[in-house]
């Protein structure tokens, strides 16, 4: 008998759909989109996935619409949505970094705080967020929504913007001077509550939640395999702590040893080098698909 059971779930249409499905396929989840239908092909019969904006994936995994979804904490706190938070990832479209939502004011502005914003106007796609912040500041200010391009606002039509950055760069490049931070914001997985009181769907959403940050946590780091002189080997380790618990096997070769380990990428440009003069010899470097802890 064929499991009719599926998992309905929200991926983020827009700015983060590519980079979500780049880290779905890291998972183990081919997702592949046509512009004939909405809803994408995945390799999963247990899965159905539909791509809607981050901004509403929310509401609909509250309402019971979506079983889960990714999108972002910002979305989450700005709809007020009561759901599950099944697990925080690190990626983004530029950088692993969380991206946040600042106020900023144009360069030559004479806003230093926010309390200087008393009685003015601000530009935002997050208007909850903002009022929120405002009263915690004791501000009276005017909030409207902006659909997006508040950077030309701010020099013109208003005297702030709350808006979404990564770098700064693109501020900066608009000749604008963040002011404070409002929230720091990073991808998650939630579900309805009623699916995470479901044991299959739990399971199914534990295990992809599992693999997700599986890949996420491959792609900063790398496999190294290296042949030792036993007789090097505790000098080896000593003088190099980035090799932590690296996995030791004998060769055929008396007095030889293998040694395998998992390092962060960016360590390994300064570590074959000292790895070689320590003695190590067919030193080989691989990239990882998934690494679980």
């Amino acid at each position: 008998m064929t499991d009719t059971r599926k998992l309905r779930f929200g991926l983020p249409k827009g700015s983060l759909q590519e980079a979500t499905i780049e880290k779905m396929a890291k998972a183990g989840f081919n997702i592949q989109v046509s512009s004939r239908s909405y809803i994408p092909y995945v390799d999963d019969e247990q899965m159905e996935i539909r791509l809607i904006r981050a901004q509403e994936i929310s509401r609909y995994v509250e309402h019971g619409y979506l079983d889960c979804g990714i999108t972002g904490h910002d979305w989450i706190k700005e709809n007020n949505s009561n759901v599950h938070e099944v697990a925080e990832f690190l990626f983004s479209k530029v950088t692993r970094q969380p991206a946040r939502w600042v106020l900023a004011v144009p360069e030559e502005s004479p806003v230093k705080t926010v309390k200087d914003l008393e009685g003015k106007r601000i530009a935002t796609e997050v208007v909850n967020i903002t009022q929120n912040y405002l009263k915690k500041h004791g501000v009276s200010a005017e909030v409207e929504f902006s659909w997006g391009a508040t950077e030309f606002k701010a020099h013109e039509l208003v005297d702030a913007i709350v808006e979404l950055t990564e770098t700064g760069s693109s501020l900066r490049a608009n000749k604008l001077r963040i002011v404070d931070t409002l929230l720091f914001s990073t991808p998650r997985l939630i579900a309805n509550h009623n699916s995470w009181t479901d044991a299959w769907k739990r399971t199914k959403m534990e295990t992809l939640a599992m693999l997700l940050k599986g890949a996420l946590e491959a792609e900063a780091k790398v496999g190294l395999k290296m042949n030792i002189e036993h007789k090097n080997l505790v000098k080896l380790l000593q003088s190099l702590p980035a090799l932590r618990n690296p996995t030791v096997s004998s060769l055929s070769q008396d007095g030889w040893v293998a040694v395998e380990t998992i390092i962060d990428e960016h360590v390994v440009r300064e570590l074959i080098p000292q790895l070689k003069g320590a003695g190590a010899e067919g030193i080989i470097e691989y990239p990882l698909n998934k690494v679980v802890y």
